[in-house]
């Protein structure tokens, strides 16, 4: 499976990325996979080269690059309880700094590297995200209308702006959804609310909660692992890419 590790020109500076893709054939869908607040890591390296094995040009931004390249932070190779608390504490001011303006922009800039590599066929792309990644990738689909044709988030607070920026996130939105979500994350009341929102606003979706599961349930250098979630996720994301990308 080729890989590369590349440089993508933001406003900002340079954003380190990595990139997966087929063995064969010269050009591939292209789909961009934002990785959880964690960063760039092997756990999401090998989630790339399994969604690349399937037909796909898979690029995977590092969304903190203005704190420094991959890896932002030394991560140890299994997360659990014990370091998580000392972990997030650098996390979290990072994620808290990275503003909707700095999405958008950050967004423009990877948007217009996935589509102009040659590797990438014409035509529509998907984004795909995890934990904060997936609310950056339902930010850049919703910016994106008519270029994203598909878009996933797995334990991810879609709904983090609250009720009106919910509104205004899916007014432009025009790709179809799937979202995973956690049963830590949201209530049954709750994912009914977000159900309609996307219902009102025209939204094709499918959007619900993953049995038995806590938040980062697809990351399987954490505690929060859930084997057979982690397979669901693949079994809704890969046919959503299938109908969108590869038949239109």
């Amino acid at each position: 499976m080729p890989t590369a590790t590349l440089s993508i020109p933001t406003a900002d500076g340079q954003a380190d990325a990595f990139a997966a893709f087929p063995e064969h054939g010269e050009q591939h869908p292209g789909v961009l996979m934002y990785p959880d607040g964690l960063g760039i890591r092997p756990v999401l390296r090998e989630m790339a080269r399994e969604l690349a094995g399937h037909g796909y040009y898979v690029l995977v931004p590092n969304p903190f690059y203005r704190y420094g390249p991959t890896p932002v932070i030394d991560l140890p190779e299994y997360i659990g309880a014990e370091v998580r608390p000392a972990i997030f504490a650098r996390v979290m001011p990072m994620i808290e700094a990275h503003t909707a303006e700095r999405v958008l922009s950050d967004a423009d800039a990877y948007m217009q590297f996935l589509t102009g590599r040659p590797e990438v066929g014409p035509g529509p792309v998907a984004v795909t995200g995890y934990c904060i990644g997936g609310l950056l990738a339902m930010r850049t689909a919703s910016a994106h209308p008519g270029r994203v044709a598909a878009v996933a988030g797995f334990h991810c607070p879609v709904a983090a702006d609250g009720p009106d920026g919910l509104r205004r996130l899916l007014s432009t939105l025009t790709a179809r959804v799937h979202l995973g979500h956690a049963e830590t994350d949201i209530t049954p009341a709750a994912l009914d609310e977000l159900n309609k929102a996307m219902d009102a606003a025209g939204v094709d979706h499918t959007s619900e909660i993953y049995p038995g599961t806590v938040h980062g349930f697809t990351m399987s250098d954490t505690d929060a692992f859930n084997a057979a979630a982690l397979q669901r996720h693949w079994d809704h994301l890969l046919p959503l890419l299938g109908r969108t990308l590869i038949t239109g």
